[in-house]
């Protein structure tokens, strides 16, 4: 069983970005990648995707975008530039390594022990950084009937393209970001294009006036939350009007309170909402169950499609792997928020949605974490 002082696990963004900031403090640590190359999650998004964040704003500690890169970079250049981080800060993660089990092992001389089961053999360590992210696990819900239904359905994770769809008729389920977006897509492909909006959602424009939202956020974070929600909101009205008319309700609580407490983030739009006032994309309930040829919504309504795409969001999988570590995982299997440290040993980096970016935050709890872990070793 090898023995090392400290271990990554997740090679995206987060694991990069603390990686690179514990080898400034003097601290190697092993990175584990499940996938086979670093950002391993970014390989698999739809083509169409850019970052909703600004480069400037979505850089990680040590390494800004290149200039060509566009304002809102593009899922290549994103890929782009995290083999690049990686090189230009000596990383050399371990891939295709998949943690099967994270345990605690006995305390000796006050210090913790890890013990960690991989793919690749077992491992003992005296501190574990957990930067697998959320998207780990999709979340695939079922509805009566859909094993007989006639057409077909995939996960928003295995969707690539609306070539592929190009003059047949799809439904998009989740008004997510993801799923906004994966819906312009496949309308700008020449799709018959639906979209199924079973709750609530805010709605804010990705620029408004040319000052790109992330960037208003970040300006309004000393502000009270109730402003803030207010501002955002009064945004919302400016940029689109009453959207409850098209099946986009807002919710009674506001934008950034919604984030921060419930940890939904607004839909940004890109295109999407002139696509729904159109015409071009429509907007339905939720699904209530499938019958041969068709698909029931709540309302009664029944349509038929070829093919729906699942935008249902993802779930770290965290309780899957990390055992008989008490209160370090909410219900809903997400480390509790805190300083990254959620027991003695464990520590945990990329799992808290920011108004100003999920990049933005790990840029600026990186360098923190690492200078945290270091100072252990000076106590």
């Amino acid at each position: 069983m090898p023995v090392t002082d400290t271990v990554v696990v997740g090679a995206g963004p987060a694991g990069l970005a603390v990686a690179a900031c514990l080898r400034r403090h003097g601290v190697d640590p092993v990175l584990l990648e499940r996938g086979r190359a670093v950002g391993e999650s970014w390989r698999r998004h739809y083509r169409r995707l850019h970052l909703h964040t600004v480069k400037e704003l979505s850089a990680l500690p040590g390494l800004p975008f290149p200039p060509d890169a566009a304002r809102y970079p593009s899922r290549e250049q994103m890929m782009s530039y995290l083999e690049r981080y990686a090189e230009h800060h000596g990383l050399a993660p371990r891939l295709g390594v998949e943690v099967h089990r994270l345990r605690p092992l006995s305390v000796d001389d006050g210090r913790a022990r890890w013990s960690l089961t991989t793919s690749d053999g077992d491992w003992t360590c005296r501190r574990v950084v957990v930067a697998s992210g959320y998207n780990a696990e999709p979340i695939r819900p079922t509805w009566p009937g859909e094993t007989s239904w006639s057409g077909t359905l995939e996960h928003s994770s295995a969707y690539l393209t609306g070539e592929t769809w190009r003059g047949r008729r799809v439904l998009v389920v989740g008004a997510g970001n993801s799923g906004a977006e994966i819906a312009l897509d496949l309308c700008e492909h020449g799709a018959t294009t639906a979209l199924s909006v079973r709750g609530r959602q805010h709605v804010i424009p990705r620029d408004f006036l040319g000052i790109p939202s992330q960037k208003g956020s970040v300006r309004m974070r000393r502000l009270p939350l109730p402003l803030r929600d207010a501002i955002a909101s009064a945004i919302s009205r400016l940029a689109f009007g009453d959207l409850g008319r098209y099946g986009l309700r807002r919710p009674e609580i506001g934008p950034i309170t919604r984030l921060l407490r419930d940890g939904r983030v607004p839909l940004l739009d890109v295109g999407t909402v002139a696509r729904i006032r159109s015409g071009a994309i429509r907007v339905v309930p939720g699904i209530e169950r499938f019958d041969a040829e068709n698909v029931v919504f709540t309302d009664g309504l029944r349509l038929p499609f070829d093919h729906v795409v699942l935008a249902t969001g993802f779930r770290p999988g965290l309780d899957r792997w990390i055992e008989a570590v008490d209160g370090a995982l909410d219900e809903r299997g997400r480390p509790r928020p805190g300083n990254g440290r959620v027991a003695p040993g464990l520590w945990v980096i990329g799992f808290e949605n920011d108004p100003g970016g999920i990049l933005r935050r790990i840029a600026i709890e990186a360098p923190r974490l690492a200078e945290a872990i270091a100072g252990e070793d000076e106590q």
